[in-house]
């Protein structure tokens, strides 16, 4: 809530002793124990099979088996994650997993059609997802793949905020059009979203109060936001189409659609100013997070050699340089977050039977 909003904005936030800009990044003292190096995760099961190069992983564990999994992210205090989840249903919903127990809880409304779950920091009293329920409680139709591969922006979706059982779900936003993608910033006060409401797709900010301010205006489409740990930057993930790329791009949006590829990773200050560009390799970068101490972003990449259909995590200093490759395994591995401490990864990934193309959630020991 709007008490935790102390500093938020104040770029830099060090940690004690007053280190100055040129400092070694560090972890702020508030993310420290979330969850902390004795926590032991009990859910899911050990994954054995490594991947030669995986230097960075360790003691990875897979922690769903049936479905679609995506999207998993930690709440605040790093013991458990949101994510989605088709497992059981015809589309997604979304679950929260107890990491030291495995217990899994569905937190949607099981209506529609859900994405990008998310708990309210800090104090994770609240956790918010983006639903097509109020259009129906069939899923919506799956994209026509007639133009090619594309995603489908339902206009239905909105933005939903419920108590972290799922209870009391009501919409944040109710715009006609696009609103999802809403991720919190860790410090509290605001979140981030992604909205076609001004006729293309672009970032906004919301405070507590329900006042939206927005962040892009450039033609393309700015979405899958996160802030810094101290809130002072926005990493995410935009296409920036000219000429008839654009018009393709318009023609697409206007029947809801997107053509996910072309995708490249920018930084800005959280107010949108002193926008920079990270990667210019004409692939499909996507949900990019910083790391824990601020200092580097992770994303998912198609960049590499092996071709179009082979995602892996990269990571790269959020000032630029050259990204270095995190995950070795053939297939799909993308949505990466920390734990608030840093000591553990999540990821979506295909490596536990990569010709089916199921993905599921894995979680893994950071070591630098």
């Amino acid at each position: 809530g709007p008490a935790s909003l102390h500093g938020a904005s104040a770029p830099g936030m060090p940690g004690q002793g007053g280190e100055t800009g040129e400092a070694k990044p560090s972890l702020d003292p508030f993310f420290e124990g979330r969850p902390g190096p004795g926590f032991t995760i009990g859910a899911g099961q050990p994954f054995t099979k490594t991947f030669e190069g995986e230097t960075h992983l360790r003691d990875v564990r897979q922690l769903t088996f049936s479905g679609e999994n995506a999207e998993a992210y930690f709440s605040p205090d790093g013991r458990s994650l949101i994510y989605q989840s088709t497992a059981g249903r015809g589309c997604d919903q979304e679950y929260v997993m107890d990491l030291a127990t495995g217990t899994t809880r569905l937190v949607s409304t099981g209506k529609g059609r859900t994405t990008c779950g998310y708990f309210d920091w800090p104090e994770a009293d609240r956790i918010v997802y983006s639903s097509t329920q109020a259009a129906g409680d069939e899923c919506p139709p799956a994209p026509d793949y007639s133009q090619g591969y594309v995603w489908a922006l339902y206009d239905s979706y909105e933005i939903y905020e419920a108590k972290p059982d799922g209870s009391g779900a009501r919409p944040l936003t109710d715009s006609p059009g696009y609103d999802a993608e809403a991720t919190w910033c860790p410090r509290g006060g605001r979140l981030v979203f992604t909205s076609d409401r001004d006729g293309d797709l672009d970032l906004y900010t919301m405070d507590e109060a329900g006042k939206v301010s927005r962040l892009t205006n450039t033609p393309g489409y700015d979405g899958g936001a996160f802030f810094s740990p101290d809130c002072s930057e926005i990493t995410w993930r935009a296409s920036r189409p000219e000429g008839a790329a654009l018009e393709d791009y318009r023609r697409l949006l206007a029947q809801g659609l997107i053509r996910p590829n072309s995708l490249e990773i920018y930084v800005m200050k959280a107010d949108g100013s002193d926008v920079r560009q990270l990667t210019s390799n004409g692939a499909a970068n996507f949900c990019p997070v910083f790391t824990a101490d601020g200092s580097r972003i992770m994303y998912a990449s198609n960049a590499g050699p092996a071709g179009p259909r082979e995602f892996d995590l990269w990571m790269v200093g959020k000032d630029g340089g050259e990204p270095e490759r995190i995950t070795m395994a053939p297939g799909f591995d993308g949505f990466p977050q920390f734990s608030p401490d840093g000591l553990w990864l999540v990821w979506a990934s295909n490596r536990a039977d990569p010709d089916s193309h199921r993905t599921n959630i894995f979680i893994a020991k950071w070591q630098e």
